[in-house]
């Protein structure tokens, strides 16, 4: 698969970063890395941090979700339905983030033309999930237009608001969660919506990119979840490999929960 990088970090919660990083007290937060259309693997995950949840002392519980919910994976609908529950039931606080690929899946319901370039990257099943045939050829005009229609009809308006309404970051204590990652040297405030959503290496690349915080990620697949000075990545390959990672925050304490590879 693409963009696999072997983690040279160390594993499990021994990071460079000092002092150590602090999730607010009395708050546990369990951010969870791209799923991409592997509802399977959501549901597996879920009921891991409900039975983590029922083993651990009374505290106020966030959900941080990092973006790529659609794409690649079967069952995109049914990881959008979920995530829109599970924020609507109230009860958790859940912050969902905006990924690329939600970017792109917006961007065809405005303008058929980027289809073809959507489906090379998973679009495909995702259209699928809601009952929408993509055209055979990827130069067929026509085809990616009947697309387009068809899909905003077959998205059901709840999910379109879910995907309209999604953040590009959000701050908890000492920790920044964002899909891609940060420009380095830019405050939080003025980060582009471009490089939260797409950016790579210079953010892999560049040691600490943000002073006093640091920023959990996703959008670049690892073997297993990263911990560099002031970044954490957990975007484990789902779609390919099985493993869905979501990162717990208690403290200053960080381990990991991973569905079956």
């Amino acid at each position: 698969m693409r963009w696999i990088q072997k983690s040279m970090a160390k594993w499990l919660g021994q990071a460079a970063d000092s002092p150590r990083a602090r999730a607010p007290e009395g708050v546990t937060i369990y951010a969870v890395g791209d799923i991409h259309g592997r509802a399977d693997l959501l549901d597996q995950l879920l009921g891991q941090i409900s039975a983590d949840l029922a083993l651990g002392r009374n505290s106020r519980t966030i959900f941080a979700f990092l973006g790529d919910y659609v794409d690649r994976g079967p069952d995109s609908r049914r990881v959008i339905e979920t995530l829109r529950q599970l924020k609507q039931n109230g009860g958790v606080h859940v912050v969902t983030l905006k990924g690329n690929h939600e970017e792109a899946l917006l961007g065809f319901l405005d303008d058929a033309a980027t289809g073809p370039g959507w489906a090379d990257h998973g679009g495909r099943d995702t259209l699928l999930s809601y009952g929408v045939s993509p055209p055979k050829h990827r130069t067929d005009a026509e085809g990616w237009e009947t697309a387009r229609v068809q899909l905003q009809a077959a998205l059901p308006g709840d999910h379109l608001r879910f995907l309209q309404s999604l953040d590009l970051w959000e701050r908890i204590g000492d920790y920044v969660f964002v899909h891609a990652g940060v420009r380095p040297g830019v405050a939080l405030h003025d980060q582009e919506e471009r490089d939260l959503l797409w950016i790579r290496e210079e953010f892999l690349q560049s040691g600490r990119a943000m002073d006093k915080v640091v920023v959990v990620h996703g959008h670049t697949p690892v073997e297993q979840p990263s911990i560099a000075d002031g970044r954490i990545g957990i975007d484990t390959g789902a779609y390919a490999t099985g493993v869905l990672t979501a990162l717990k925050l208690q403290g200053e304490e960080r381990t990991f929960l991973q569905t079956g590879a």
